[in-house]
Formats: structure tokens, sequence, C-alpha cells
């Protein structure tokens, strides 16, 4: 497959599961089924099933800040988009289309991304004593 497809699929499943927890969920599972419709119809019902059953499963991990499930369904989405593109690859405009209207400004599709710096210096709080612990 493309490079660029593959990477418009991976952030499509990213983006996707990003917005089903947000307001932006009716206009996204709205935009997602009418693509679907328009580009393989005979799927566009089970799709728009999964798409419920998904923002469902995205709501409850959210509750209890279940990164694997939310990791799994970012996966699932990416390869359900990635089998529509390689069935359809002219799909791809209008699928970029959409993702720019749902995320105008990409930022549900952008990986989160967390760096930490050792500074040598830290403290220890245990049952109300504050330790400084020295760099050996």
């Amino acid at each position: 497959m493309d490079p660029e497809l593959t990477s418009l699929a991976q952030s499509a499943g990213t983006t996707l599961v990003t917005l089903m927890a947000t307001d932006a969920w009716h206009r996204t599972r709205d935009g997602l089924t009418r693509l679907w419709r328009r580009v393989q119809p005979e799927r566009a019902e089970t799709v728009a099933a999964e798409l419920e059953a998904g923002r469902e499963d995205v709501l409850a991990a959210m509750v209890t800040n279940d990164q694997e499930t939310l990791n799994e369904l970012r996966l699932q989405w990416q390869g359900l988009v990635r089998r529509l593109l390689v069935a359809r690859p002219a799909a791809a405009g209008e699928l970029r289309a959409l993702l720019d209207e749902l995320d105008p400004d990409g930022t549900a599709g952008r990986p989160v991304t967390q760096r930490a710096t050792a500074s040598g210096h830290a403290r220890v709080y245990q049952a109300g004593r504050d330790q400084h612990i020295a760099e050996r």
C-alpha cells in the first residue's frame, strides 16, 4: 500500500477515536457514514453500527483511563479505513477533506508525546516527613 495512504489511514483512525469523545461526534459519525455510503454502500450500515458501538467503548475507556482499549480502537479504525482505501484509493481525497473539516487544526490526529528530565534532585514525602535525596 502507498505510504501516503497508510499515513492517512493511521491519522484517520486516531482522529476518529479522539473525536468520538467530543461534541464533534455527530458530525464525525455522519461524515464517515456518508463516505462509506458513497464508496462502499454495501458496508455502510455495518460501519455506522460499528461507529456507535465504538463510541460507547471510547466513552467507557475515557472514564477509566483505559489507554489499552483506546489504542485497540485506534488500530481497529485504522484497519477499517486502510481496507477502504485499498479497495477504493480514489476515496483518499474525500477522506482528507472530511478530516480537514472535522479537525481543521489537526490536533485530534497528533500523538501525545511526554518527556521528562531528571534533575538529580528529588524530594520524597513519607507520612508527613519531607526528605531530600541527594545525587550520588
